[in-house]
């Protein structure tokens, strides 16, 4: 194999040029490759889709997990319980366990992209599975939040795209499943795609948090490798507070953790909410070439 090629948008095809392959196989829910890239490092690919590279997983994974935590810390003082559904790579959890005081739980369904991450991308994970904070549990995650009797400061939606075993992580119904075990004062956020390719999976997801919550909405990433610009982080929440904390309060709390990280900034946690006028447009349900309300 010389050249992978993704096949998620029906017109788009992006090629990534294969130096060695690392891992093919087939686990028992879906198709996983892992190779080398000569830019982006080790790459694995779930049926046909890129999921994470080495070179770029760190713009993800750091917004996915700092952004929530440091808003919710900022206003109730302290995150004690954080719930990430999927993240097998171990990327997400690595950045969550930088936060002292917590426990996470990670529940993730195949336990064959846990083990190939162990092997093939251990910059991922960094050694985070082993963390004594850390609690993998294997299984479905929509059944685990439907049932469960914790309750979660932040719950965190780290999903493939809306095709096969991930499609029902982008339901009402999971949605409302995750509100039912999120903490007093919580947030939830998803992999929401990138909003010019996917726009639909992204108004889907945020007319969902807005029927459900008092708060929905997204912010936005640039990963090189998921094709088409911004990325949507969706967030709901009942606390329409969080996402106007002040970058100097959480400045001061990323400081007095010493919190090292590669994308992310205090100034980018209010940047990211900045959404271009197309995105509110998209998802406020208005008509393509009309002008969205001022927020």
């Amino acid at each position: 194999m010389d050249w992978f090629q993704e096949t998620l948008h029906p017109a788009i095809r992006q090629t990534l040029r294969v130096e060695e392959v690392l891992h093919r196989d087939k686990t028992a829910l879906q198709d996983l490759v892992i190779f080398r890239n000569p830019t982006f490092g080790r790459v694995m690919a779930l049926d046909g889709i890129v999921q994470t590279t080495e070179g770029d997983e760190f713009v993800y994974h750091e917004m996915l997990a700092h952004v929530p935590i440091l808003a919710v810390k900022a206003a109730k003082g302290a995150v004690r319980k954080v719930l990430i559904v999927g993240g097998g790579d171990g990327g997400c959890i690595r950045e969550v366990l930088k936060h002292k005081g917590l426990v996470c739980t990670m529940v993730e369904i195949d336990p064959g992209v846990i083990e190939l991450s162990r092997k093939h991308l251990p910059n991922h994970h960094a050694g985070a599975f082993d963390d004594k904070r850390a609690n993998i549990v294997i299984a479905d995650g929509a059944r685990f939040v439907k049932e469960t009797p914790e309750r979660y400061d932040v719950i965190i939606i780290d999903s493939t795209d809306p095709v096969g075993p991930g499609a029902v992580l982008f339901t009402r119904e999971f949605y409302a499943d995750c509100k039912r075990c999120l903490a007093p004062g919580g947030v939830l956020v998803t992999q929401n795609g990138v909003p010019w390719l996917q726009g639909e999976e992204l108004q889907s997801s945020v007319r969902s948090f807005r029927a459900l919550f008092k708060e929905g909405g997204c912010y936005l990433a640039v990963v090189p490798t998921y094709n088409g610009g911004f990325m949507a982080l969706g967030w709901a929440t009942d606390n329409a507070k969080l996402r106007k904390t002040p970058v100097a309060k959480i400045a001061r709390l990323a400081k007095a953790m010493k919190l090292k990280t590669r994308y992310f900034t205090p100034e980018l946690f209010a940047g990211a909410f900045c959404l271009p006028q197309f995105v509110h447009a998209l998802i406020d349900g208005i008509p393509h070439g009309k002008r969205a309300k001022k927020r």
